[in-house]
Order: structure tokens, then sequence, then C-alpha cells
């Protein structure tokens, strides 16, 4: 079992990079095979989820080698439709292919989606939706049938901002007839991403990132190279990481506008926060302050920062009360700060946490992706040796997490 070995107590202090986000990749990835054109993808993080992803492409015959750090695809010999049940179990991104699948092939068969266990995350809206696009779907012992003769453009409504629906929605009205309008779609920067990566193919994707999309159908796309965004839940993480352990780091390539309610929260915990271009620093103050937030989507507080900011909850003086408004089992990383020492009382989606002075090491687990990062951050500022077990959550969105920190100063081994 690989596992973290942390020794608490280090300030961190240097300057760090940020890998291309992770939200971006996996939907672009799905985005390739709607061209029989190579697609580059720079700057690709080799983490789990993105490999995962590779496979399922690779099951469908298509090509993908990484060349350095940048992603080749060529998806010229697509012959599937289908997603792996395994592979489609690993994460919850798979579901991106259902969308690009009916564009490229009229038809697209996978398994509900898996990834971290957070809570319910039905995709009955993106199954609405694509049906108003003309999209047929069955559903016969956990699979998704979907098959479609012709898709015709029209006007969407989502009764809930869904990242995931509208990613599907945008991937399966790129080749509809007409015009389609989504109202109300997910507004998150990944969104916008993803929209100018369709655009740089040939698309013609607007809106992104405001109340509605509009999306022109066209015949075909071409291949692309591109850069997908900074991984802002990446630069969030890292910044709070300087914050527990009182010390300072310089983000590069952060992008920090899109993390602005973290950075706010932040300075409401005494740090000390300069922007100059797409550079940030950070330096803790003398003392942390609590601090409270509640999680919603863009530009609301991210939920995948959530667990992160408990953790330096935990050890800001006063009491600090999030309430998580998006997935309802985000709080199992709880019961293991509690084993650390924190003073966290749940009662069904708000956390009230009294600061410690300090958290104590002890052998926790991590149970999904965020929730593992915020015990790698309890574990930097707490007092001993703390032992993160079931890394693989972690390392399916954190690229040489362990690397990174020891870089920063921290003492992180990776075992097992």
């Amino acid at each position: 079992m690989e596992k973290y070995v942390i020794k608490g107590g280090r300030k961190l202090s240097g300057v760090l990079e940020i890998e291309s986000a992770k939200n971006s990749v996996l939907p672009i990835i799905a985005a390739s095979i709607l061209t029989s054109d190579e697609v580059i993808i720079k700057n690709c993080p080799k983490i789990s989820d993105v490999l995962t992803m590779i496979k399922i492409l690779r099951s469908m015959g298509v090509k993908c080698c990484f060349q350095d750090k940048n992603l080749i695809i060529n998806p010229s010999g697509l012959n599937a439709y289908t997603v792996p049940e395994n592979l489609g179990k690993e994460l919850r991104a798979s579901v991106c292919m259902m969308g690009a699948l009916i564009s490229r092939a009229k038809k697209a068969r996978l398994s509900y989606p898996g990834g971290c266990d957070i809570g319910l995350r039905p995709i009955d809206i993106h199954l609405s939706c694509l049906k108003e696009l003309g999209v047929n779907v069955t559903e016969i012992c956990g699979e998704i049938i979907c098959s479609a003769k012709k898709l015709t453009g029209k006007e969407i409504y989502l009764d809930f901002p869904s990242v995931g629906a509208t990613e599907n929605l945008m991937l399966a009205a790129v080749f509809a007839e007409g015009k389609t309008e989504i109202h109300n779609p997910a507004k998150e920067p990944e969104i916008v991403d993803l929209m100018c990566f369709l655009n740089a193919m040939g698309a013609k994707v607007y809106g992104a990132g405001t109340s509605i999309i509009l999306i022109e159908g066209v015949k075909e796309l071409h291949g692309a190279v591109y850069r997908p965004m900074p991984d802002r839940i990446e630069a969030g993480t890292y910044l709070i990481a300087a914050a527990i352990t009182g010390g300072e780091i310089e983000l590069r390539n952060g992008r920090i506008k899109n993390i602005s309610a973290l950075v706010h929260k932040l300075c409401d915990n005494t740090c000390k926060i300069s922007i100059k271009n797409d550079i940030m620093y950070l330096k803790s103050g003398a003392s942390r302050k609590s601090f409270s937030f509640s999680t919603g989507p863009y530009p609301g507080f991210p939920t995948d920062l959530q667990p992160q900011a408990m953790s330096l909850a935990c050890v800001s003086s006063g009491v600090s009360v999030v309430t998580e408004n998006v997935f309802e089992m985000r709080y199992k990383h709880v019961a293991e700060l509690i084993k650390m020492g924190a003073d966290i009382t749940v009662q069904g989606r708000t956390a009230v946490i009294k600061g410690v002075d300090r958290l104590n090491g002890a052998t926790v687990s991590a149970s999904d992706l965020r929730g593992g990062a915020a015990l790698v951050l309890a574990g930097l500022s707490a007092e001993g040796k703390t032992v993160v077990e079931e890394i693989r959550y972690v390392e399916r969105g954190y690229l040489d997490m362990e690397k990174k920190l020891t870089m920063l100063g921290a003492d992180v081994k990776r075992k097992g």
C-alpha cells in the first residue's frame, strides 16, 4: 500500500509552477475524438486520471503517446463506441466520452461513471438534455446506451449548473444541425477552457462563463495544438500548504483570478498576498484567525478546496463554520482529522471547527482525492509523524506531490 510519511513542523518556502488543470484536461481528451486529425495537448500532467482516460481512448483504437510533457492523440483509428466498464468506473470524467462519442459516432455505450465517493452525482441532467438534442437513451442493467440518427440544436435549460452536463452538451452539440443554446450552464473556468479548445479545432462556441452558451453546429473539426489552463485547485492546495505551515510561497502560472474566493479567505486568515502579472506571492501571518465559508458553483468557494481549507481552519484560532452545498458526503476527511486532534462537529451539511494550537501526527487514510490532500496538509503542520495511507486517491489529481512539497522544504517520503 502506497503511503506518505510526513514529519510535520517545517515551514514551506519556495517557488512552484502550476500544472495544467486536471478538470480541464480530462474533457479536452474526450473532445479530441471529435476530429480524425492529430491533437496535441501541451503540458499534460501524467496523473492517474489522465492515464485512465488514455486507456479508454486506446481501447477504442485511438493512438496516444507522450512526447516529453505533451500528449499526442491520433483519433483517426477510432473503431468502437463503448467505454470499458472497468475503466469507466475508475473516474467520473469518463462520462464526457458520452457526448463526444454521440457527436463522432452517433452512438455511445458506457456504465455509470465512478470516481471519488463524495456523494450522489446523478447523470439524469446529462441524459435529459441529450434527449432534447435527439439522442435516444436506454438504460439496461447499469449500462447507458445512446444512439442518434440526427442531432438537432435547440434551447436547453439546465435545472442546476452541472459542470459535467454542460460539458456533455457542448461536445454533443458541435455537430448538431442549427443552433444550440444552453441556459443556466456551469460557469467554471474549465468550461471556458473547453470552449477555447473546441474553437481551436474549428467549432463555433460562444458565451462560456456566462449565463448562456451558444453553439452553432459545424460539419467537421480539425486537429489542434492546445495548452490547457493551469490547475486552480492545485494552486489553491499549495497556497493553503504554505499558510498552514506558517511559510511563504511564490506561485507561477497560477491564474489566481480563478480562485479569488479562496484568496479572500486566506486574507481573512491573516495571510499577506501580492499579485503581479500571473505570479502570486503569499506570506503567512504571524497568527492564524478563523474564517467561515460555504461552497457553491463558480464563482463561489470551490467544493474541491473545502477539505484543504478545513485543515487550515483546524489550526486557526477561534471558531470556523463550513457549509458544503455541493456534495453531501464530502466530510469523510473529518473523522481522520479528529484522529489528529482536530475539534470538529458535523451536523448535516455544516461543520463547526474550533481551532486548536496544533494537530498531532497520526496514521490516517485518504478516501477521496481532495480529502486525501487535506490530510497531507494537516500532516505538514502536525507535531510528530503522520502517515497518510491510500494515497492512490491523491495521485489521481496531483502530480509528484511529495517531490514538490520536499522542494518547498517539507519532510515527505512516499513509501510502499
